[in-house]
């Protein structure tokens, strides 16, 4: 691939960046549509043309609830080594925190360079208590105090219904976010939530 790039760069400039590429500058090779031949601009050519993804209020609002979202996720799987009985939950609940807890820190990563709006400037978000698929501080202490099968049974029914929230987080997100990270932070969380909701329905 960097053979054919500086082949292009040599033999297929067009006028948009061939004084860069005379002057020895970088140049930026930009494909054309179909028909079209591709164009060689310079970096400063280029970063005009690339489209504006900066993060907008559904892409703040998702960041920070998914945040807490994933960390009660991590409470709640905390709990499965010494009190479930089943096998399959055991594990399901390491698969949880294996993904989990580095999505966490991926996201507290992308709210460190993208500091959320001033409160009362469109910074939106969801109340912590009232997310989607939240379970309350009355079941996450019947899971607490639960063990065995009856410990099995509510934290895969608690679960789901926290991988569902999840879900509909994400949909509010790439409905209506407009960051390309953060798009593609929700597409992962489809994914493997929706892969994880219906292993839990079978284990049910």
């Amino acid at each position: 691939m960097a053979a054919a790039l500086l082949l292009t760069l040599t033999g297929c400039q067009d006028d948009d960046g061939a004084d860069a590429a005379k002057d020895g500058g970088a140049v930026v090779i930009a494909p054309g549509g179909p028909g079209d031949k591709a164009r060689t601009l310079s970096p400063e050519q280029a970063a005009k043309e690339r489209p504006d993804d900066t993060p907008n209020a559904a892409d703040h609002a998702y960041v920070r609830g998914m945040i807490e979202h994933h960390r009660q996720a991590l409470t709640m799987s905390s709990l499965a080594p010494a009190r479930a009985s089943a096998d399959g939950v055991k594990r399901l609940a390491e698969r949880i925190t294996a993904a989990q807890r580095p999505e966490i820190a991926a996201m507290e990563m992308w709210s460190a360079r993208h500091p959320a709006p001033a409160a009362g400037q469109g910074s939106g978000g969801h109340d912590h208590g009232t997310m989607p698929g939240m379970a309350t501080e009355q079941q996450l202490k019947e899971l607490a105090d639960a063990a065995g099968a009856d410990f099995d049974r509510l934290f895969l029914k608690l679960m789901t219904a926290h991988h569902e929230g999840a879900l509909k987080m994400a949909a509010e997100a790439l409905a209506g976010g407009n960051n390309v990270m953060v798009e593609e932070m929700a597409t992962e969380v489809v994914a493997t939530q929706s892969a994880e909701i219906h292993r839990m329905r079978a284990m049910g």
